[in-house]
């Protein structure tokens, strides 16, 4: 029983040991300031966006850009400014929950960050129909956003 005990007791020491520290939430006491536009949603979590391309009352095609896995808000599609005008690109880029400057969501599902898209567009004026592209893991919110926001 002692040994039991004593391995125990030493198993609950390493893991206090490298347990990693809570993590810092942007502009909150303590924690690394705000330097994105965020838009605030409705169950008070904070979405960081950056806004690329032309500006989107002119623009004729309006796009949601979801990163991946490694990625944040500032890498934006690489693409010519010639190519924007042209074709009339509106771009917006945000860091997914609990990315960058984004709130974490610990209640995080492919409905959600469908429903938080569907949110920051509203919020952003991009009107009742908008693009949503992904690259890399991008990719299951884009396919989480054809199954539950397809209308938009």
């Amino acid at each position: 029983i002692t040994v039991i005990l004593l391995i125990g007791l030493l198993t609950s020491a390493a893991y206090q040991a490298f347990r990693p520290p809570p993590p810092k939430i942007c502009g909150t006491p303590g924690g690394p300031p705000v330097t994105a536009p965020r838009i605030k949603l409705r169950d008070g979590r904070h979405l960081a966006y950056k806004e690329h391309g032309l500006p989107k009352d002119v623009a004729k095609h309006k796009i949601v850009f979801v990163h991946g896995f490694t990625s944040i808000v500032s890498p934006a599609m690489p693409c010519y400014q010639e190519v924007i005008e042209e074709l009339g690109v509106y771009v917006v880029t945000f860091d997914r929950p609990g990315y960058g400057e984004s709130d974490p969501d610990p209640n995080r599902t492919p409905k959600s960050l469908a429903l938080d898209i569907e949110e920051l567009a509203d919020g952003l004026g991009l009107g009742s129909r908008f693009y949503v592209m992904g690259k890399s893991m991008g990719g299951q919110v884009v396919w989480g956003c054809l199954k539950y926001i397809p209308q938009r």
